[in-house]
């Protein structure tokens, strides 16, 4: 065990993180050619990001507990493991610019699974992470979602001062908060890099287009939603409406209006906008009281950053690429395999 490690657990922290929870994920230089490489580098991606044991380790990938910690020891003398993970795999590279040319993508990112029916969630957001970090600079106003996968790149973010440096909830809140709230992400991530946090005082959906007008021309939201016109990027994630999402637990979408909206064609939502397979946002009520920053704001940011994925989520992300056209995408290589088949 380095003394790296042996530090990092002696503080009762994950294996893999920094005292800030921090791991980067960059290319390596010349990248990886062969069997011996990808594998190296998926055992290193295992244990740093996926924090699983030795053991874990050698049952999936089919090899002895000795050739894991001899391809761990090798990954750090080579310079690919540094707390961090450096190391492209060329499968990887190719999806991703696969994803680039058939969207018209300035960058594809997509995190390696272990296992093809492993959660994909927390590679995505470490990969989410690690490039958000990379992308944020002084000045900067930036947007912001909320979801499962947004809530769990916050570890994974190197936190620093950045000078006039605002972020802006894209929605109201929930009066049910569970496990996720819009402006404690929000404000989590505006404090990661010591910057002024803006929220939209208000209910993500309220009862009638009536209360949504009197919110934004009597009480002052029409000020917040206004510093979306200026955005320099914006980071949103999609729910999937065949599931439960998390706009659906969160006791907004009734079942009746949840299958109402799946008649229509809806596949998914972005900040509780929900659109078809072909990006348009459905002929529904609900879409026309949502309190969140509108879609043709979000398309005008000049960084528009998509991220997530999952089975269930496949059709919405389609719908997505075409509805917010983003410039980046992060997702994982079973979601980024399925896309490609199907759009």
């Amino acid at each position: 065990m380095s003394k790296a490690k042996a530090h990092k657990q002696s503080a009762g922290q994950p294996a893999g993180t920094t005292s800030s929870g921090e791991i980067a994920i960059v290319p390596a230089r010349g990248g990886v050619t062969s069997k011996t490489d990808r594998l190296r580098v998926r055992a290193a991606w295992m244990y740093f990001v996926e924090q699983k044991t030795q053991n874990e380790i050698a049952e999936i990938l089919g090899i002895g507990r000795v050739s894991v910690v001899r391809m761990l020891a090798d990954a750090r003398a080579r310079n690919e493991v540094k707390i961090t993970i450096e190391g492209d795999l060329a499968e990887i590279t190719r999806i991703e610019r696969a994803l680039e040319e058939r969207f018209g993508l300035e960058r594809a990112v997509v995190a390696p699974l272990s296992d093809p029916n492993a959660d994909p969630i927390p590679a995505i957001s470490a990969a989410t992470g690690s490039f958000v970090s990379d992308v944020m600079a002084a000045g900067m106003s930036v947007g912001v979602g909320w979801g499962r996968t947004l809530f769990g790149s916050l570890p994974f973010i190197r936190a620093r001062p950045l000078a006039d440096f605002k972020v802006i909830s894209l929605l109201g809140g929930v009066g049910v908060a569970r496990r996720f709230n819009p402006a404690e992400f929000a404000w989590r991530f505006a404090r990661a890099f010591q910057g002024d946090g803006y929220l939209i005082p208000a209910p993500a959906v309220v009862d009638s287009v009536e209360t949504k007008t009197a919110l934004v021309e009597r009480c002052g939201l029409h000020e917040i939603l206004a510093l979306a016109d200026t955005l320099d990027a914006v980071i949103v994630s999609v729910g999937g409406l065949a599931s439960a999402t998390t706009f659906y637990r969160g006791g907004y979408l009734t079942e009746t209006v949840r299958a109402a909206l799946e008649e229509k064609g809806a596949v998914g939502d972005i900040l509780y906008h929900f659109y078809d397979i072909d990006g348009q946002l459905v002929d529904h009520p609900i879409n026309d009281r949502v309190m969140s920053v509108d879609v043709d704001r979000l398309r005008r940011a000049p960084m528009r950053i998509l991220t997530s994925g999952g089975d269930d989520k496949i059709d919405a992300l389609i719908g997505a690429m075409k509805l917010v056209e983003p410039t980046v995408f992060i997702t994982d290589e079973e979601s980024a395999r399925s896309i490609l088949a199907l759009a």
